[in-house]
């Protein structure tokens, strides 16, 4: 048994820990600076129980929304009750199958698998309230040259658009490790020939620091740019996309005095590892000093 000087240490420390806690809970919680909206993926949200619960622990830490993922995602129905009774938005969903069943892939029939996916998450993202689909518009591999990559899925991406244009819902390319659109200048070029207001970048910041500084393409993507994926990167030796936020190579005062000059202010949407309600607070947090640098 502990003794009373034990117990009064003990007693002491775990007071501390969660004042600790509860201050950086009550930092994470204020409001996003600067007019941003704070978000993560749905994935990120290790708390256990209903969505309805996942989406009140979010509003709690200061979170301004939530990204969904369809095809797959939950119905609609439960969708709207737990937005109701939470009053946490879901600001888009991000297509589920884009890796999969490519817009780029040279059979046929695995390209119209893959703009049925997309046709439905530009449904999804009209039930549940949001603006988006987040987009991987095609992958360059072996059997897939760059061209042809950009020709069928370009094709493919224009046949979604007068969906797209019906529910007013964006389809926002974003860049990833792809072998396409590397470079900002392409990926500014393939949204131009789209030819449309609902179709831009969401742009992933930590994405781009194996081809170039982040900071480097926002002002060539400029308007173009609708929504931000948040996460930092480490080149090696470092740790890669396992860099906490603001500790990788993405120089983020830089990354959003660009954005301030383009005249961005919007969603950043979290896509880092998540986890339970601590390891979302300190992500808000982090998200938060982001969005103040």
């Amino acid at each position: 048994m502990p003794t009373r000087r034990q117990f009064m240490v003990q007693s002491a420390a775990l007071t501390a820990g969660a004042m600790g806690l509860s201050a950086m809970s009550a930092q994470a919680a204020e409001p996003t600076p600067n007019g941003f909206k704070k978000a993560v993926k749905i994935g990120m949200v290790g708390v256990p129980d209903s969505l309805e619960e996942k989406f009140r622990v979010l509003k709690e830490l200061g979170y301004d929304g939530v990204e969904l993922n369809s095809p797959g995602g939950p119905s609609a129905d439960v969708v709207k009750a737990a937005i109701d009774a939470t009053g946490l938005p879901v600001h888009g969903v991000v297509d589920s199958v884009h890796w999969n069943d490519t817009l780029s892939d040279p059979n046929p029939e695995v390209r119209a698998k893959g703009l049925a996916g997309l046709t439905e998450a530009l449904q999804a993202s009209k039930d549940y309230g949001g603006t988006s689909v987040l987009l991987v518009p095609g992958v360059v591999k072996g059997e897939v040259t760059y061209d042809e990559c950009w020709e069928r899925s370009i094709a493919e991406i224009r046949k979604a658009l007068p969906l797209a244009e019906k529910l007013n819902i964006q389809i926002l390319m974003e860049n990833v490790w792809n072998n396409f659109l590397t470079d900002p200048n392409e990926t500014a070029r393939f949204i131009d020939e789209l030819d449309s207001e609902l179709v831009g970048a969401y742009f992933d910041v930590g994405n781009t620091v194996r081809y170039s500084p982040p900071h480097e393409w926002v002002p060539i993507l400029g308007k173009r740019i609708k929504k931000l994926d948040i996460k930092d990167y480490a080149a090696k030796p470092g740790p890669g996309f396992g860099a906490p936020l603001m500790e990788g190579d993405v120089d983020w005062p830089k990354v959003m005095d660009e954005l301030e000059k383009v005249g961005y202010v919007g969603w950043g949407t979290a896509e880092i590892q998540g986890g339970d309600k601590e390891r979302l607070t300190w992500i808000a947090d982090r998200m938060n000093k982001i969005f103040a640098s």
